[in-house]
């Protein structure tokens, strides 16, 4: 199995760490640390320093309630380190489901396209299908980020789960996107309650059978917090390292995280198990 992107073809037999670049002020976890460019950079090179197999950058907060934040905006936040961070030689994603940025990255040089809203807004499904190679994550997300938390899914929510991606897939397929392109992410904490999203990570390996990697973003989740009580979210490292290597325990390739270098090392004592 592997991951066709723009420029890599990421081998997803093992495990891959893809590191979270937040060049936003308000981001539930790092908000403002690493906004501006220089800092965004500074974090970028350090992230690949630690492991990173993957960056993921991003110029809008996606956290319960967050506002959207205007087209000019975000571009004037994310493409400078966009356009640098495609020389540190390892796979680029840029998270955002503007079709406008999404094509001002790929101009870019951006391998990937990491889309909340798995391309159902304006002409995303079009910008990506035009691109050759590039890669998408296609997550899964209960109404909106202003909404999601006010009135969450109810129930067995895996199988509207399965059902949403599947569609997403096809709706790929059929606009000429190869299946090779295409990684799929459950969307922990998008309008799914604790008890769901623990649901979510126990069955994921139902995911499995649609054929596609699979990307796990647990990384300092409020779910977290809310099973180990810790109320800042720089507090969960060690929950979201757990939380990780028990979705690569089943099926997860990808796993999105804040802690990389901790990520990295918890996984190379699994690897190390499997190769035993």
């Amino acid at each position: 199995m592997h991951w066709q992107t723009a420029r890599f073809d990421i081998d997803l037999t093992i495990p891959r760490v893809m590191g979270i670049v937040n060049v936003t002020p308000d981001s539930f976890s790092d908000g403002g640390q690493h906004a501006g460019t220089a800092a965004a950079l500074r974090h970028c090179e350090q992230l690949v320093k630690d492991g990173a197999h993957l960056l993921d950058i991003g110029g809008e907060s996606t956290r319960p309630g967050s506002p959207a934040v205007p087209l000019d905006e975000e571009l004037a936040r994310v493409l400078p380190v966009l356009k640098e961070a495609c020389k540190f030689g390892v796979p680029i994603s840029v998270d955002t489901y503007k079709p406008e940025v999404m094509q001002v990255a790929l101009d870019a040089g951006v391998d990937i396209i990491n889309d909340i809203w798995a391309l159902r807004l304006g002409k995303a499904v079009s910008v990506v299908a035009a691109h050759p190679r590039c890669g998408v994550c296609l997550m899964h997300m209960h109404r909106d980020p202003q909404t999601m938390q006010v009135a969450p899914m109810e129930g067995d929510v895996l199988p509207d789960v399965i059902d949403f991606l599947r569609d997403r897939a096809l709706a790929l397929s059929a606009a000429g996107v190869g299946r090779a392109r295409i990684v799929l992410d459950p969307g922990v904490g998008f309008g799914k309650t604790v008890a769901q999203n623990l649901s979510l990570l126990a069955r994921q390996e139902e995911l499995l059978p649609l054929g596609f990697g699979l990307l796990a973003g647990w990384s300092r989740k409020s779910t977290l917090g809310a099973i180990t009580g810790r109320e800042i979210p720089g507090d969960r490292a060690a929950a979201s390292v757990a939380a990780a290597l028990l979705a690569v325990d089943r099926g997860a390739r990808v796993v999105r995280v804040h802690d990389v270098r901790d990520t990295v090392d918890a996984l190379k004592v699994w690897q190390a198990l499997q190769a035993t």
